[in-house]
């Protein structure tokens, strides 16, 4: 399965000889019938989160992605309400077609 790195390109610089990852388009995570809702308890990240609903701890932005957490960090504030997408085959589909 693929990680959020799978379509991201390395970059490099001619001065300094240095990688840099390029920014990596997410797909827009449309909420369906298939997805889960939970209120988040204290100890609950992302990546627990991705490896206990979907079998894979790599999969921690898809949550992140669908619930607009955009502040770095894999760690939720308990009491949080989290929509875990049922579908995750057509969101990595989705991200393969937009970053070819």
């Amino acid at each position: 399965m693929a990680n959020r790195y799978t379509y991201t390109n390395i970059l490099k610089t001619s001065e300094t000889k240095k990688n840099y990852l390029e920014s990596t388009i997410y797909p827009k995570i449309k909420a369906t019938d298939n997805d889960l809702y939970i209120i988040s308890t204290q100890g609950d990240r992302l990546d627990l989160l991705a490896n206990q609903y979907y079998g894979d701890r790599n999969l921690w932005w898809i949550i992140a992605v669908a619930n607009n957490l955009n502040d770095a960090s894999l760690s939720i504030e308990p009491g949080k309400q989290l929509r875990i997408p049922g579908n995750t085959s057509n969101i990595l589909n989705d991200l393969e077609k937009i970053n070819k």
